[in-house]
C-alpha cells in the first residue's frame, strides 16, 4: 500500500456519511440511563433485522469476506454457510426461547438461567474477550481504509480510525449508536452493491444481478489463466473446511452482541421475524461479496499481476484493488470505502457497547460495587467503553492476520462456551451451574490451545485449529456439561419449572 496520496473524492464522500449518522444520532440521543447496553426501544420487525444485519456487516464481511474468497477460492464458502447457518440455527433452536427468559444480555441469561452469580461473571467475561478479539477486526478493516485514504502508514491509521470511531459513539449516545445501525445497514447495501454492478457492466458481464453474472469471470479465469477458483477443498482437506464452517455455525449463535438483539423485543413473533429479515439482508451482501474475490482475481490476471502478490493487507482491501483496476468511477470507489468504514463502525460499536455492558451490568455491581445505582452503572459503562476501546487499539497495532480469520477466533470462542450453555440452558433442564461454569472454562481452553502448546503438540493444533476448534470443541463442552451437570445436584425446582412452562409450554405472542 503506498502512502502519501490522499484519495479526496473518497475521502469527502466519507466525510459526508460520517456527519450523516452523527446528525441521526444526535437526533436519536437519549439521556436515560436503562438504553445504555440493551435494554434500549423496539424497533419494529425490519428494524431488527436491519440491525441484526448492521451488527453482523462488519468489516470482515463487507472487507474481509471478499478478501478470503481473493485468496482461497472455494474455501471462503465456508464463511458464508457457517455464519447464514448459524442464524438459521438460531432461527430453529434458540431465538424463541431466548426472549421467553427475558433477560437483557448472555451475562444475565446465564445467572438467571443456572442460579449462580459465578456463572454470570464467567459469561461476562467471556463476553468481553470476544467482543475485544471480534473488534481487533474491525479496528483493522478500519485503519486499512483510514490508511488508503489519507495516505498514511498503518499505525497512526488505527489511532485516527479510533478516535472517529470513539466521537461517533460519544456524540451519538447507546440509543443513537442502536438506531443508527438500521441506516447504517441500508448506507452499506448500497455501498457495496452498486459499484459491483458498475464494476460487472464495465467488464461486459451480466450486471443487473451481478451476483450471478460473474460466473463468467470464473470460467475465463479457468479457460484462460487456469485458475480454478470454484474448485471444492483445492489446498485444504474436507475436515479444514467443515471445521470451519460449523465454528462459525456455532459462533454464531453464541456472539453475545447477536444475541441481545432478541432480549429487547416485544414478543416472540417479533423474535423469529427479526431473525428472518435480518438472513434476507445479510444474503444480499453474501451473494456479492464472491464477485469482488473473483473480479479482482481476473482483472489481476488480465494486467499481469502474479498470484498472491500483495499479502493480507492487499487482499483485505480487494474490493478497492478490484474497483480501481475495473476503471469505474471514483465517486464508487468513495461510495465502496464509505460503506467498509460503516460496516466496521457498526459492528464495532456493538461490540464494545456490549463488552462494556457486560462489565457494567453483570460485574461491577456483582463484584466491585454492590449498591451501584443506574446512574453508577452509566457512568462505568461509558468508563469501560473508552478502556476497551484502548485496549482494542493496542491489540489492532499487531497485524495478527486478515479480517476474516481474526473474527473467526471470536466465533471459536463464542461456540465453544457460549453456545453450549445457551443451547443445553434452554433444552436441558437438568444443566446445572456446576457443568456450566466446568464447561466454559474447558471452552476457553479449548479456543487457545492451538496458540499456547499447539507448536508442542501438532495433534492439537490439527484438531482444535486457532480459528476452527468449535467444531470438536463445542460437542466436548457440551458432554462435560452433561457429566458434571449428572455429578452433580440438579438445579432448583423452580428454574424447571419455569423452564418447563414459560420457556416450552407457553402460549405465542
Amino acid at each position: 500500500m503506498s502512502y502519501g496520496l490522499i484519495q479526496f473524492v473518497p475521502l469527502a464522500i466519507v466525510a459526508v456519511m460520517f456527519a450523516l449518522f452523527m446528525f441521526s444520532g444526535l437526533r436519536n440521543r437519549s439521556k436515560q440511563t436503562s438504553e445504555y447496553g440493551f435494554s434500549g426501544s423496539y424497533t419494529g420487525r425490519v428494524g431488527i433485522g436491519a440491525g441484526i444485519a448492521s451488527n453482523w456487516m462488519s468489516a470482515a464481511s463487507f472487507l474481509g469476506l471478499a478478501g478470503v474468497f481473493y485468496m482461497k477460492g472455494y474455501f471462503a464458502m465456508a464463511y458464508v454457510v457457517g455464519w447464514t447457518g448459524g442464524y438459521v440455527l438460531l432461527l430453529v433452536l434458540m431465538a424463541t426461547q431466548i426472549r421467553r427468559f427475558g433477560k437483557f444480555s448472555a451475562p444475565d441469561f446465564v445467572g438467571f438461567r443456572y442460579e449462580s452469580d459465578t456463572a454470570r461473571t464467567l459469561a461476562a467475561l467471556i463476553s468481553i474477550v470476544i467482543s475485544v478479539i471480534y473488534c481487533v477486526a474491525q479496528f483493522r478493516g478500519i485503519a486499512l481504509l483510514v490508511s488508503w485514504l489519507f495516505g498514511i502508514a498503518y499505525i497512526p491509521a488505527v489511532v485516527i480510525g479510533t478516535s472517529l470511531l470513539v466521537s461517533q459513539v460519544v456524540v451519538s449516545g447507546a440509543l443513537g449508536v442502536t438506531r443508527n445501525q438500521k441506516l447504517q445497514y441500508f448506507v452499506l447495501i448500497i455501498t457495496f452493491i452498486l459499484p459491483l454492478m458498475l464494476l460487472t457492466r464495465k467488464l461486459g458481464y451480466f450486471w443487473i444481478l451481478p451476483q450471478f453474472g460473474y460466473g463468467a469471470a470464473i470460467g475465463e479465469l479457468q479457460q484462460q489463466f487456469g485458475f480454478n477458483c470454484s474448485e471444492p477443498f483445492a489446498g485444504t482437506s474436507l475436515f479444514e473446511w467443515f471445521a470451519l464452517c460449523f465454528t462459525l455455525m456455532f459462533g454464531t449463535a453464541g456472539l453475545p452482541h447477536v444475541l441481545s438483539r432478541f432480549y429487547m423485543v416485544p414478543g416472540i413473533r417479533d423474535a423469529r421475524w427479526g431473525v428472518v429479515w435480518g438472513l434476507f439482508f445479510i444474503a444480499l451482501i453474501y451473494w456479492s461479496a464472491p464477485a469482488y474475490g473473483v473480479l479482482a482475481r481476473l482483472l489481476e490476471a488480465r494486467s499481469g499481476v502474479p498470484l498472491y502478490a500483495g499479502g493480507a493487507d492487499a487482499a483485505d482491501m480487494i474490493i478497492l484493488t478490484a474497483a480501481g483496476l475495473g476503471g469505474i468511477p471514483t465517486w464508487a470507489i468513495g461510495l465502496l470505502a464509505a460503506g467498509g468504514i460503516s460496516a466496521a463502525f457498526s459492528t464495532a460499536a456493538g461490540l464494545l457497547m456490549n463488552g462494556s455492558a457486560s462489565f457494567s451490568f453483570d460485574i461491577y455491581p456483582h463484584l466491585i460495587r454492590p449498591n451501584a445505582s443506574e446512574r453508577d452503572k452509566t457512568y462505568a459503562a461509558k468508563g469501560f467503553f473508552l478502556v476497551l476501546a484502548a485496549i482494542v487499539m493496542v491489540l489492532t497495532l499487531q497485524p495478527w492476520g486478515m479480517i476474516a480469520e481474526i473474527a473467526a477466533l471470536a466465533f471459536a470462542v463464542a461456540g465453544n462456551t457460549i453456545f453450549p450453555a445457551f443451547l443445553l440452558g434452554i433444552w436441558w433442564p437438568r444443566a446445572n451451574a456446576a457443568g456450566v461454569i466446568c464447561g466454559m472454562l474447558a471452552g476457553l481452553v479449548i479456543s487457545f490451545a492451538a496458540l499456547l502448546i499447539g507448536d508442542s503438540l501438532p495433534l492439537v493444533a490439527q484438531l482444535f485449529p486457532f480459528t476452527s476448534s468449535a467444531f470438536i470443541g463445542a460437542p466436548l463442552v457440551m458432554i462435560v456439561i452433561i457429566v458434571i451437570s449428572l455429578l452433580t445436584a440438579p438445579p432448583s425446582a423452580a428454574i424447571r419449572l419455569f423452564i418447563s412452562r414459560n420457556v416450552h409450554d407457553c402460549a405465542e405472542e
